[in-house]
């Protein structure tokens, strides 16, 4: 019998810590690899103002995306790794093989896919805690700049990215009102001792235009049921993730798609795994442990 042919060993969707780190993996395997990225090397790093968790002297998060870019330049001047600049939209894992299929149509077959997608950031109108009007917008916290933040400034929502913030700002000593729904409470327990931070629990959180002045009218509802009316002068949107699935994946209630439920060919990574373990180290290590589980898994 034929040996099946594929066009690559491993077809990599994603370019941030956990797609470039199964790339760097397989090329040390001898495995051909194709990464499909649809915007640049290193994702959201770019966006990361202070790195402090994890190894090396990366001070912020850009700085770990140039390190990831001259990686995958690397792979790909020893002809290890071919990057297609395009957004993958569906997957199919095969009894054979396993099916990539790209926006424009083309499709990429592999004998294992690992999606390193990663997750987008979650609007007011995605979560149920929040109400607003059409015109409100939040910017996102994680593009603040403390000079530009006069009066008193509310963030929707407990998510990692404000202890990244604090750190990418230890000089400044404004005060951040937190509003917290219960889901994001284990998040907040690692900023809850930083002086600059208030915690406000919510059930529930309405905003509103104020009858007079600018800024915005903040109607909080208590767990414990009270109401307290609150005028914002700024509020910035923290409301954490949600997935980028790919259509294909087999998804947990919460949406995010644990790796043992997959087919056999595919293989999850970094933080579309699950929304308790976002970092970057356990991204790297699940990109590097995703293609050595498909390596053993041919070997045998």
């Amino acid at each position: 019998m034929n040996e099946p042919r594929y066009e690559t060993d491993v077809a990599v969707v994603g370019a941030g810590p956990a797609g470039v780190a199964a790339a760097v993996m397989a090329a040390s395997l001898n495995l051909r690899t194709i990464v499909v990225e649809a915007d640049r090397v290193g994702g959201k790093l770019h966006t990361i103002k202070a790195l402090e968790n994890v190894p090396g002297t990366w001070s912020n998060g850009p700085q770990l995306a140039e390190a990831l870019a001259a990686d995958i330049e690397r792979l790909t001047e020893a002809g290890q790794c071919t990057v297609v600049h395009e957004r993958a939209v569906r997957v199919r894992g095969r009894d054979d093989d396993a099916e990539l299929t790209l926006e424009s149509g083309a499709v990429v077959t592999a004998q294992a896919v690992v999606v390193a997608t990663g997750v987008a950031a979650l609007m007011p109108a995605d979560v149920d805690w929040v109400s607003t009007p059409a015109e409100f917008s939040a910017p996102p916290l994680w593009r603040a700049v403390p000079q530009h933040l006069v009066g008193r400034t509310y963030v929707l929502g407990g998510d990692r990215p404000l202890g990244t913030w604090l750190r990418a700002h230890p000089g400044t000593s404004m005060t951040l009102h937190v509003l917290c729904p219960p889901s994001d409470d284990y998040k907040v327990e690692e900023v809850a001792r930083d002086s600059r931070v208030r915690i406000v629990p919510v059930a529930h959180v309405a905003i509103a235009r104020p009858t007079h002045g600018g800024g915005w009218l903040v109607e909080v509802e208590q767990r414990a049921g009270e109401r307290t009316s609150y005028v914002a002068t700024t509020v910035l949107g923290n409301l954490g993730n949600k997935p980028a699935a790919l259509e294909g994946l087999a998804r947990g209630e919460d949406g995010y798609c644990p790796p043992h439920q997959q087919h056999p060919r595919i293989h999850i990574a970094g933080d579309l795994r699950s929304a308790r373990y976002q970092r970057i180290s356990t991204s790297q290590g699940s990109g590097a442990e995703a293609v050595l589980a498909h390596y053993y898994a041919t070997a045998l």
